[in-house]
């Protein structure tokens, strides 16, 4: 199911590439709709917004792993697409033992820091023995995230898109039914609905490692020693260093994990000063963000999919076909998010009725005047999210990085600044956002056409003759 990036037609391939992956995270986003629903109205407002909150605080910390793992895919994809394969099999084993390590550090200190953390983001007292349970049972799941993340985004980078959605798609469904299972059927609560998430993240995780290393001769070339020994020793290997390629996998894999934490860092920040208005605006946020996460996702996943496209083509020497590229993807991704935006802003409120009670008028008003702010801007957005992808396929991440820090720095400090004010108040926090999309639109568009063009993508001009 590999599949060659660097030729057939640009949009064809992108989108053909895309789509699992897009479909593959919208049963995700549907698990975690599913989830919020089911507690939400079997729990109780307060149950939904301490998971909420619990879910804002499990994607900072997995966001570290996803982005060292979506850095190295990048580089994974650049070597395959140069078709250095000798050199890939040994970013592949650098990133493999790299990133696992710093799993099992993240993994025992948010244990450790359990408490800590929880007081951290504001947690309204009545809340506190809910979120603790949940989050010490979420804790459990972390390997078996870095674990399909890691092999999902090597069996990408090679061109295979569907796997990783076969098995996404499968434990999202399962987590569901299990949700169910354990919220209703043994009335297990709230920790019932942690476990059934921790049940699928270890069979997602376990599955896709399994189907990787059977199906994938490289990757098992790469993480078995003596294999990786003989075959260092068999073939002309001057220009393999591991040295130099951990060096490479921490560059990329560190810019994109510091832009994916940033990111989610600068939303539990966020999340702390939503808490401080209470729990109605804690309970509008959890729903409204859920909502939200899947407006934007396929555009989010589309972008992913184009840091592949491009990061292939690059390393093939295809700088024209990565200018179509481009262009391609811009019109593709400002038609959905225009037809996305107006039903968003359209059907807010019905919207918000698919989590809350009709009799919750103060908390869907509050989510409705979020899901209008956000809804009229997801260009923004997706326009953002090419510019992630575009910086990562041309191997340059820290501009990926720097294009986040102004987004929700932005978002972040207006946040702060706006919703002390009694005639703001919390639609000051809605307002940050879209106002860091433009800051970093713009900013990177205009470097992209001072300084890309006149480096990355400068013609080659031939001397003439004499």
């Amino acid at each position: 199911m590999n599949k060659d990036l660097t030729t057939g037609n640009v949009t064809k391939t992108m989108l053909i590439f895309a789509g699992p992956m897009i479909a593959g995270n919208l049963l995700q986003q549907f698990y975690n709709i599913a989830d919020t629903l089911i507690v939400g109205k079997f729990l109780g407002a307060e149950a939904m917004a301490a998971v909420g909150t619990a879910y804002t605080l499990m994607s900072f910390l997995t966001s570290i792993l996803i982005g060292l793992c979506m850095g190295s895919g990048s580089v994974f994809s650049f070597y395959y697409g140069k078709k250095d394969i000798l050199k890939m099999q040994d970013c592949i084993r650098a990133a493999f033992f790299m990133i696992g390590g710093i799993t099992i550090v993240v993994n025992v200190l948010s244990f450790l820091l359990t408490d800590q953390i929880l007081r951290l983001l504001r947690i309204p007292k009545e809340l506190m023995a809910m979120m603790r349970l949940y989050v010490l049972i979420i804790f459990a799941g972390i390997f078996f995230v870095f674990l399909y993340n890691y092999f999902s985004y090597f069996l990408r980078a090679l061109g295979n898109s569907v796997i990783p959605l076969y098995f996404l798609g499968g434990t999202s469904l399962l987590n569901v039914a299990l949700d169910l299972l354990f919220v209703l059927g043994f009335g297990w609560g709230i920790g019932g609905a942690a476990a059934a998430t921790v049940i699928s993240q270890a069979i997602s995780g376990v599955g896709i490692g399994i189907y990787a290393w059977v199906k994938e001769p490289w990757l098992r070339d790469a993480l078995t020693p003596g294999k990786w020994k003989k075959r260092l020793l068999a073939e002309n290997n001057s220009h393999v260093s591991t040295k130099e390629s951990i060096k490479e996998i921490a560059r990329f894999s560190f810019a994109a994990s510091i832009q994916q934490s940033v990111m989610n860092f600068g939303i539990l920040v966020v999340q702390g000063l939503v808490n401080s208005f209470g729990v109605a605006v804690m309970a509008a946020f959890t729903a409204a963000v859920k909502i939200d996460s899947f407006a934007y996702m396929p555009a989010q996943e589309f972008g992913n999919a184009f840091s592949l496209f491009v990061s292939q083509n690059f390393g093939a020497g295809k700088e024209d076909r990565v200018k179509k590229g481009v262009k391609h993807a811009l019109g593709i991704s400002m038609i959905f998010c225009l037809f996305i935006s107006v039903v968003v802003f359209g059907f807010a409120k019905y919207l918000m009725l698919l989590f809350v009670s009709p009799s919750e008028t103060e908390i869907i008003n509050i989510g409705v005047g979020y899901l209008r702010v956000e809804g009229a801007f997801y260009c923004g957005i997706g326009i953002l999210f090419l510019l992630y992808a575009f910086y990562r396929g041309i191997n340059r991440p820290e501009m990926s990085l720097i294009l986040t820090v102004i987004s929700l720095g932005t978002r972040v400090l207006l946040a702060y600044v706006l919703s002390p004010v009694p005639a703001i108040g919390v639609m000051g926090i809605w307002w940050a956002i879209p106002i860091g999309w433009f800051l970093a639109d713009m900013t990177g568009i205009i470097y992209m056409a001072v300084r890309v063009r006149k480096t990355v993508f400068a013609p080659v001009v031939t001397p003439p003759d004499r």
